[in-house]
């Protein structure tokens, strides 16, 4: 068990009030029950079929780990693609062609091994050309073509919404027990600050480049129609079509 408290709490205090709890047990010091990742899995296709209006599709990946020194640039990457309402994805998808109303990529970090993906919920007429213009902004981006302004505004959109989360008192709590559980390094906001500000275009395209190589990401879907799925999924991953595992 991992104790973590913020806001109007005396340090002292708070651990007097756990060794009076703990019931004379002593802390130990044990290590991890899992074993850790070895390998990376293969890319891969899945779907499981719905009646729905629109297909819900997922393309991801292996990501970084925490303890990685580009998950500054990474959260970067993230943010230039899909991570908020001038995102690329959000602008090119939804705003400037109306093809859906939910899209947005997503990145995730974890001990050993991380994930990276991107979501589109669309009608499927429009399910190829979403796709294709997705990846197209990826290969983009990988290529170099990361604009100064767009740079500055993730930059700016992930210091803001990470001062704003400093004030909720669970959001600080959640930042310190988070760390404990895994391992990690607390730094003070004044780094985790400068760590954005450092991160260069380069950093941004290179990561691009290994993370969202079409290669490496696998496929999820749900929808009416698992060959229409496939199809559109071929335009952009082809190596997925012969590697498909239906979802229960």
């Amino acid at each position: 068990m991992v104790l973590a408290a913020a806001g109007n709490v005396k340090h002292d205090r708070l651990v007097a009030l756990l060794e009076e709890r703990r019931n004379g047990s002593s802390v130990v010091d044990r290590p991890l029950a899992r074993k850790p990742a070895r390998r990376s899995p293969r890319p891969g296709l899945a779907f499981q079929r719905k009646e729905t209006e629109q297909y819900h599709v997922c393309l991801s990946g292996t990501g970084i780990s925490l303890s990685d020194e580009r998950r500054h640039a990474a959260a970067v990457l993230d943010a230039i693609v899909g991570g908020s309402a001038s995102s690329r994805l959000f602008q090119e998808i939804r705003e400037k062609r109306g093809m859906a109303y939910s899209v947005y990529s997503y990145s995730s970090q974890f001990a050993e091994t991380g994930q990276v993906g991107l979501y589109v919920g669309t009608r499927e007429e429009n399910l190829p050309a979403c796709l294709e213009i997705a990846v197209s902004e990826l290969t983009d981006i990988a290529g170099g073509n990361v604009r100064p302004d767009e740079l500055h505004r993730a930059k700016e959109n992930l210091k803001g919404r990470l001062l704003l989360s400093l004030e909720s008192t669970s959001n600080r709590t959640v930042r310190l027990g988070r760390a404990t559980v895994n391992g990690t390094p607390l730094l003070p906001i004044e780094e985790v600050l400068a760590r954005f500000d450092s991160v260069s275009a380069g950093d941004v395209a290179s990561l691009a480049r290994e993370l969202f190589d079409a290669r490496r990401l696998s496929a999820a879907g749900i929808g009416p129609n698992e060959d229409h799925f496939r199809a559109a999924v071929e335009l952009v991953t082809p190596g997925l079509r012969t590697k498909v595992a239906r979802a229960a």
